[in-house]
């Protein structure tokens, strides 16, 4: 059973032990069509608002599944229920270990140290080693990069999956509290899947 997510933020529960927890906005989705009793797991096509994103594209889809202007994202989840309309919410009040979807926090391009901790060269004057990548490749056999060399490049902005023990889940506002940290920025959008 999967639902999609917006991370509100860190805090911590104000018990003697204090425990520091990641709040889950649950959004609202609509189950617009199921796939057929072919498939081996039941999924089913989902629409969403996120934003203000509007085109021909996706009016045509509101308009097959007379959604309303709000509804404007679109996605596959895997379900257990089969009803059109709402999503069901029921299942999570029960849940004890979901496994949390996020993109990372993007970082831009990013040297040798910061993306892998690369100890670096001397800081003093003179050293002309501070902060680059050192000797990359063999010289005689194979007499190339092997792959797999960490180097320099883009860093962050990568789907991480999480496992996190269920706290609490409050059902009138659609709040899910999970125990430490999740991936990704406050206000990224996620997705969640029912582990136990």
């Amino acid at each position: 059973m999967e639902y999609i997510v917006e991370k509100i933020g860190m805090s911590r529960t104000i018990d003697t032990s204090s425990t520091p927890v990641t709040l889950l906005r649950l959004i609202n989705t609509k189950i617009c069509e199921v796939c057929d009793e072919k498939c081996d797991e039941k999924k089913a096509i989902v629409a969403y608002a996120d934003g203000k994103a509007y085109n021909k594209a996706i009016a045509g889809i509101q308009k097959k599944y007379s959604l309303s202007k709000e509804f404007n994202k679109f996605a596959t989840l895997s379900l257990e229920n089969a009803e059109l309309g709402d999503q069901n919410l029921d299942v999570l009040s029960k849940a004890k270990i979901v496994k949390v979807s996020f993109k990372s926090k993007g970082k831009g391009y990013q040297g040798v140290i910061k993306r892998h901790g690369f100890a670096g060269g001397p800081a003093a004057h003179g050293s002309r080693f501070h902060r680059r990548p050192g000797s990359i490749g063999n010289c005689e056999w194979p007499g190339r990069v092997q792959p797999g060399m960490r180097m320099a490049g883009h860093t962050g902005n990568e789907t991480i999956t999480a496992k996190n023990e269920v706290i609490s889940f409050d059902a009138e506002n659609k709040i899910l509290v999970l125990k430490g940290s999740v991936p990704g920025f406050n206000g990224a959008m996620g997705r969640i899947r029912i582990v136990k």
